[in-house]
């Protein structure tokens, strides 16, 4: 049996009209890359723990988390206790909730490098004013880029060629290769004095392509770099914060940041970001203009502060890299067995994957789509996530479904041996 999605076809007909392109951003079936589209749901009616349901009753064990936001489970029953306890005594207040001053001292105590903490709502909220902060402390224009980096959509994250994107969005963007530590040494020479930060994410997780490390050294030359030259090194932890270490990924890889960038999975879903910073930058963030007329809302705070206890409590990262290594070792295995090539790159905890046999990525895609029509989701061009409540039981279930996916796809494709 494979799921149908009548209602979500019929309710995308209705948001068609109403919303552009149905649905927008990263969880439409266009920025999705739902290929092809009739695979997919479009549109979620309830969700919990490892799962969400869709408006047909489809139930999915779903691998992308909301992309990210769910890393304990949807609707943990102790971080949505506490927004709720929360939201009875107030949320939006003309004066903030003392909740702010614990969430802050909490991450502080949690976030390895981190001397203070400022709270937005998304991700592209928290990257943008490190850059502010950079240039306040510095007073220079420029930044180092990572090619293929993602870091929001801000105008200045895009690129120039992109819609409503000018020379003058970018003008001040300088671009280099991953891993490539002799060209962002290039750089700094060729702009004395002129850059005011380095930002990228802890290891280099573009869409469509393979995932990679940094090599040993590469962060601790950049760091000594970047301090040698007065260079602000701000770290984009929004999509990996809390899922290779709960001091902070800069901490995993061994180096010390200036600024730390955290969404997703601080709040288990509740919309809230922070920018977390070294004494240094205090003055410099304290001087910026920004703000926003959610961002210091007291429920998510008060979701965040018992997420990231919860975290802490059960080791949420050494968990997420246990289940997600014993789930890809699975999937990897499964595919070799029909004589797919299942190459598996990343950290276990948000891997990136893709089938190795077919440059097109078709056979990837035409896997993942019969993946997603037996319940297990998936999606064929970013990285996945792991959340805590995953089982070993939801793990032996996606194996099932993995399987027999490989099956439909070797029998469409007798070539493959």
């Amino acid at each position: 049996m494979t799921f149908t999605y009548q209602k979500s076809l019929e309710m995308f007909k209705r948001a068609s009209k109403v919303i552009p392109t149905g649905i927008y951003g990263h969880l439409g079936p266009a920025e999705g890359c739902f290929i092809p589209s009739n695979a997919y749901p479009f549109f979620s009616e309830r969700a919990k723990g490892a799962y969400f349901w869709d408006v047909d009753g489809n139930k999915f064990i779903d691998y992308m988390c909301a992309y990210g936001p769910n890393i304990l489970g949807y609707n943990d029953e102790d971080v949505d206790a506490a927004a709720l306890k929360q939201a009875a005594l107030g949320n939006c207040v003309t004066s903030p909730s003392s909740k702010m001053v614990e969430l802050a001292e909490l991450m502080v105590d949690t976030v390895a490098m981190a001397d203070w903490a400022f709270f937005a709502k998304n991700g592209g909220d928290v990257t943008s004013l490190a850059v502010m902060v950079a240039r306040a402390a510095t007073g220079r224009k420029k930044v180092i880029l990572i090619k293929g980096g993602y870091h929001g959509v801000a105008p200045w994250t895009q690129k120039l060629g992109y819609p409503a994107i000018t020379e003058e969005d970018v003008a001040n963007n300088i671009y280099v290769d991953w891993n490539r530590y002799d060209q962002v040494e290039k750089i700094v020479k060729e702009n004395p004095g002129e850059i005011a930060c380095f930002m990228a994410t802890p290891y280099h997780h573009p869409v469509f392509e393979d995932n990679e490390l940094p090599k040993d050294d590469y962060w601790q030359k950049v760091r000594k770099l970047c301090t040698d030259n007065g260079i602000v090194l701000a770290i984009d932890d929004v999509r990996c914060g809390f899922r290779l270490d709960i001091e902070g990924s800069d901490h995993y890889f061994g180096f010390k940041a200036d600024l730390m960038c955290f969404c997703k999975a601080i709040a288990n879903g509740w919309n809230i970001s922070a920018l977390c910073g070294t004494d240094a930058l205090e003055d410099a963030i304290s001087s910026v203009m920004y703000t926003g007329s959610y961002w210091l809302s007291a429920v998510p705070i008060a979701a965040s502060i018992e997420c990231i206890k919860k975290l802490k409590k059960i080791d949420a990262p050494k968990l997420a890299q246990s289940l997600g290594k014993k789930l890809t070792d699975g999937l990897v295995k499964i595919g070799k067995s029909h004589g797919f090539d299942l190459v598996v790159t990343g950290v276990p905890s948000m891997w990136y994957m893709r089938i190795a046999n077919d440059d097109s990525m078709i056979l990837h895609q035409e896997w993942v789509a019969e993946c997603v029509k037996r319940g297990a989701f998936f999606v064929n061009h970013h990285n996945q996530f792991i959340n805590c409540a995953l089982t070993e039981d939801d793990i032996k279930l996606t194996y099932d479904i993995a399987d027999e996916a490989f099956k439909v796809v070797k029998n469409r494709h007798p070539e493959i041996e």
